[in-house]
Formats: structure tokens, sequence, C-alpha cells
């Protein structure tokens, strides 16, 4: 995603600053919007003006925020007012982010503006489900109750998120550790043997000429190794930026052998825990769409999801836009129209989204089942074909000695 600073102005006229990430400048205009701003100004960060994420401005993870919302539950439960609830919040929190938020909140707070209304200010550290949760739970009067459903959101997806990059990071750490392996091989153990293929006379067979014409290349050109790489990083940025590459890229972890599996149903499983965690604080079914296509990463999903919610506005059923959208399992929507006809739609997507907790969890494992052999021979071949070609002469050369 990518960063775009705005200039908007509220109902009351209140002028406003600040950062939100989406996709596309489309997307960002459009969130702003549908947030109830007028916006003034927009444009993409430059590189000196993006959000460093070091220091103060780095993002609050799922983890911290179920930490703080179990936090916030538990001392308003035990009677304390918002105000000194905060204070406490503010002194035993260690996330920079999180502490000068808390400080501004109190603020805030105290000028008059209500909770859900400072936390939107600070938009860095609370994400608009916190908000709305919050602003559900004061209008009510049980505003704990929705900072423990805010916990058990951020639970849930911590957890996703952690079994999804445990899918991701070991494929990732092998093809990095091949590479350096490739390159050691060519760059120290070939070179060992040139010179002793030089003095044999014989003219070599093909693959052990390649490999010796490859490790001359890595150890002489090795620049021309590092141009390349820095420019298809280069021009990989330069398209994931564009939209057409942004969308690209979401086809394909859609349609990925394994991994569109994965991205599915995670998807699938953040969608309904989040749908279902905003309808329990008495939200809209429209409002809680357009809040929980804020928060899908892909970005087909997300507008799969903002169509859904168009339609749904004009009096159509939920599950019927998701159906026609065509990306989304046949279960979840006919699950949800079973939800919408018995009208235990929050209860449906409860148990949707422990279903896909479970699948998610099934397919990271059988991610991680299929991809350990497969690259561990893909290593094999690439090593074992760089030994073979070396010692291929060799052999061919003891055969002969011992043949005379």
């Amino acid at each position: 995603m990518a960063s775009y600073l705005y200039e908007v102005a509220d109902a009351s006229g209140k002028h406003k600053k600040g950062t939100i990430e989406a996709n596309t400048i489309e997307q960002a205009t459009y969130q702003l919007k549908n947030e109830g701003y007028i916006i003034t100004s927009i444009r993409e960060a430059g590189m000196l003006e993006k959000d460093i994420q070091i220091g103060g401005n780095k993002k609050l993870t799922p983890r911290d925020l179920s930490v703080f919302c179990r936090q916030f539950e538990g001392i308003l439960s035990a009677g304390v007012t918002v105000i000194n609830a905060l204070d406490m919040l503010h002194e035993q929190a260690e996330h920079p982010t999180l502490k000068k938020a808390l400080a501004n909140v109190k603020t805030a707070i105290q000028k008059g503006e209500t909770l859900a209304s400072a936390m939107a200010e600070e938009d860095r550290a609370f994400p608009s489900i916190m908000v709305n949760m919050v602003a559900a739970g004061e209008a009510s009067g049980n505003l704990e109750v929705s900072f423990e459903r805010l916990a058990v959101q951020f639970e849930k997806s911590a957890r996703l998120n952690s079994m999804v990059k445990k899918a991701m990071i070991y494929p990732i750490a092998i093809v990095f550790v091949a590479i350096v392996v490739v390159i050691i091989m060519m760059a120290v153990v070939v070179p060992k043997f040139s010179a002793m293929f030089a003095g044999m006379g014989e003219e070599l067979p093909m693959a052990t000429q390649i490999v010796v014409a490859m490790s001359e290349f890595i150890i002489n050109k090795w620049y021309i190794l590092v141009v390349a790489a820095v420019l298809i990083v280069v021009a990989w940025k330069v398209f994931s930026s564009t939209d057409y590459g942004i969308h690209w890229k979401a086809r394909m972890m859609m349609k990925l052998p394994l991994f569109g599996n994965l991205t599915l149903k995670s998807a699938c499983a953040s969608l309904a825990r989040t749908l279902s965690t905003l309808m329990a604080s008495g939200m809209s079914l429209i409002e809680a769409i357009d809040i929980t296509a804020k928060t899908m990463k892909n970005v087909i999903i997300q507008e799969s999801l903002y169509e859904a919610k168009e339609e749904v506005t004009k009096g159509m059923p939920l599950s019927a836009p998701l159906y026609e959208a065509g990306i989304f399992p046949v279960l979840i929507c006919q699950m949800i129209k079973i939800g919408e006809e018995t009208g235990n739609l929050e209860s449906m997507l409860d148990r949707l989204a422990d279903y896909y907790d479970e699948e998610v969890e099934n397919a990271t494992q059988a991610l991680s089942a299929a991809m350990e052999p497969a690259i561990i021979c893909v290593l094999a071949v690439l090593v074992g074909g760089i030994v073979a070609a070396v010692y291929s002469p060799i052999l061919t050369m003891y055969n002969s000695v011992g043949n005379a």
C-alpha cells in the first residue's frame, strides 16, 4: 500500500491533516469521503514525507491493540473513569505511538470531545474498527463490552497474521540460503577446479563449460548482477505502485497454487470475524461492510466488498453480491444467506470465522508440508548439478588413466 498526505474538513468545519494508507489515490479519496470528510487536498507522500516505521511513528500491531483493549476493558470494569483509565494506560504504555496518542486523547476529552472522536484524530494508533466500536459502546453505555469484543477481534487477527507469516517465512528463508550456497560455490569452489581443468588439455563437457563460464562471470562481472538486481527491484516497485500492478498482484495471490488457497481463506476468516464484531456492537450492516472492506489487504476482495455495500444499500441481501463477485467460496455465501433468512447473521458469521480460522491453520500446515520437500529438491538439483558438472571431467580422467 502507498501513503497519501491529505488535508480535510469535517462537518463542523474543523480542519485536519494526516496520512492514509491505500492501494490507489482513488481508494484513499473514497475512504476519506465515506468517513464524512470534505477533501481540500490529497497527494501521494514522497520518500522523505512518509512515516518512518521507527520510534514514535511505528504503527501498532494487532497484538499491541489486543493488549491495550484488554487493559482498558479491565480498568473500566473496575469502575475507573475514562480520564483516569487513560492516565493509567499512558503511564504504563511502552509503545511510543500509543503513549503519544493516549496523551492527545486525554487532552481532547478534557476539551469536551467524546472518546471515539478523540481516538479518530489519532488514526496512526487507532484503526477505524476501534473508533466505530468505541462510538457504539459510548452510545449504548457499554464501553467495556466494546473493548472486550475488540480485544477478541485483535487477538484473532494477530493469530491469523502469525500463521500466515509463518507459512511465508520458511520458503523465503530456504530460497535465500539456496542463493547464498550457489554464489559461494560459484565464487569459491568452482574457481579452484578451473585451474586444474585448464591443465588437463582436454575439451570439457558442455555442463562443465557452462558452470565454469558462470563462475568467471560472477567473479569478474559481479557488478552487472548487482545492477541487474537493483533494476529488477526498482522496476517491481514501480510496477507494484501502479493500479494495474496492484490488481495483478492481488489476482496472482489468489491464483497461485497453495498460496492462493491460504490468501482466500485468511481473507474469509478476517471478513467474517470483523463483520460479526461490528454487528455485535449494534452497527448497521452497511457501515460494518464499509469498515470491513478497509481492513482487507487484497484489493480485489476489498473492491468486491465495496460493490457489495452498494448493492446492500439498494436493498439486496449481502449474500447475493458476494456470490456474484465470483471470488468467495460458495460456503461463505450460503452460510451468510442462511443467516440473513433466519435473522441470525451475527451468529452465523461467528461460526464462519471459527471455521475459516481452522482452515487457515490447516492450509498453513499443508503449505509448509508441501514447500519443504519441494524446496529441498530444488536446492539438491542446483547444488548437485554444480557438483556433478565439476567432478564429471575428473571422473572421466580417472577412468581414462585406469583403462590405460
